[in-house]
């Protein structure tokens, strides 16, 4: 009766701090403090994230990560079908590019490709070890809809995740990617906020006991006429809860990368940012939430045009960070080599060229040493799709 009464007593709120700590009722107790760890990878983890690796200057991630159906809208937009021989061709003309190295220092590969070979029997793997390229692996299984909400989602992929990780680390990758998504149009809710940062708390531990260096990517779509102070908020209120819960699961922070949106206006917005104000903005996010530690901002580019994509990177880059600033571009470095190639094996070198232009643009802008003098209009053309998914 008595423990029972005291529980009654904490949960009313009676009891005071005095008489919980007095010597007739206190219970002698050790305590101590958990370290934070990633098991026995710690020390290779942070170096692949570190500015050696992944997060070194001048370098970003290649995303090469689309599911074999946003493949297929690829190829369908110059006209191919598709199937695993046009998948394969054309992830063979991007990581076959000689010197993307260069500029290039990571690249997350679906799974389909991070087991394929190019056609004369060389393991895609080894072709970015060639040339210095990290290779890396996207991990969850896509966006479903989260009951409960304001029709929003969450994103699946936790069940058997460890053993996956374990398979990728052996067949080569050293990094991996989940992405979830938040929509300002929808709340968004406290319970798909908490849900993404939970997941992506979970995914980012898992991968870390077995090798691979998280990649975390809470995007919060572009959808919406919302002003940028708006995604301002939205962005603090997410990452203070993504770091809330990566700490909680015992997250080594030096081993992490982040995958975050810009902040910016929404796409449907009637006023457009400048590129110094998508930097201000950004910046104070990213100053307000995300802990020094981390050696590696990659930013998505979340439907920007190639130009945009790499002005607004550029601007972030004009003044020392914390953290390495950098990109990790799907569309934004791949829509103008799609164009060039059209699926005809002639201009396979003069895609790879525009995928080297493409790359060289990025790097420089985090250098921040990037001019858009020269671009063409292709590349100034917006990638925005409401709803997008991949």
């Amino acid at each position: 009766m008595a423990s029972l009464q005291l529980s009654s007593q904490w949960i009313s709120g009676k009891t005071t701090f005095a008489s919980r700590n007095s010597p007739r009722t206190a219970v002698p107790r050790r305590v101590a403090m958990r370290p934070i760890r990633a098991g026995s990878y710690t020390d290779e983890l942070v170096q692949t994230a570190a500015q050696k690796s992944i997060a070194s200057p001048g370098h970003g991630i290649l995303a090469v990560d689309e599911s074999n159906a946003t493949c297929g809208k690829r190829l369908a937009s110059i006209g191919l079908e598709n199937t695993e021989q046009n998948r394969q061709a054309y992830r063979q003309l991007l990581l076959t590019t000689s010197g993307l190295g260069a500029y290039i220092s990571g690249a997350i590969l679906y799974e389909e490709t991070l087991y394929q070979s190019t056609t004369d029997g060389k393991k895609f793997v080894d072709c970015l070890h060639h040339e210095k390229i990290m290779p890396g692996i996207k991990v969850d299984k896509g966006l479903v809809p989260l009951p409960g909400s304001n029709n929003e989602s969450w994103c699946q992929g936790l069940d058997g995740l460890a053993s996956r990780c374990a398979e990728y680390y052996k067949q080569g990758a050293r990094f991996a990617k989940w992405r979830t998504v938040v929509s300002i149009p929808s709340g968004p809710s406290a319970l798909a906020v908490k849900e993404a940062a939970w997941g992506l708390a979970r995914y980012a531990a898992i991968a870390q006991d077995n090798g691979l260096v998280p990649i975390v990517e809470p995007e919060i779509l572009l959808d919406g006429d919302h002003p940028i102070e708006r995604t301002l908020e939205v962005a603090e209120k997410v990452w203070a809860e993504v770091f809330f819960y990566l700490a909680e699961n015992n997250v080594v922070f030096e081993g992490i990368l982040l995958k975050p949106s810009m902040v910016t206006p929404g796409a449907e917005h009637k006023e457009k940012a400048s590129p110094e104000t998508i930097a201000k903005y950004t910046l104070k996010m990213l100053n307000r939430r995300v802990p020094p530690a981390v050696p590696g901002i990659m930013f998505l580019s979340g439907g920007q045009s190639e130009a945009e994509a790499t002005l607004n990177l550029n601007a972030m880059n004009l003044a020392p960070n914390p953290w390495h600033v950098s990109f990790s571009y799907a569309r934004a470095l791949q829509n103008s080599v799609l164009k060039t190639w059209q699926g005809q094996p002639e201009n396979i070198k003069a895609a790879q060229k525009a995928l080297l232009a493409r790359a060289k643009a990025n790097s420089l802008a985090q250098l921040g040493r990037y001019s858009a003098d020269g671009e063409n209009e292709e590349a100034k053309k917006g990638m925005f799709q409401k709803g997008y998914t991949y």
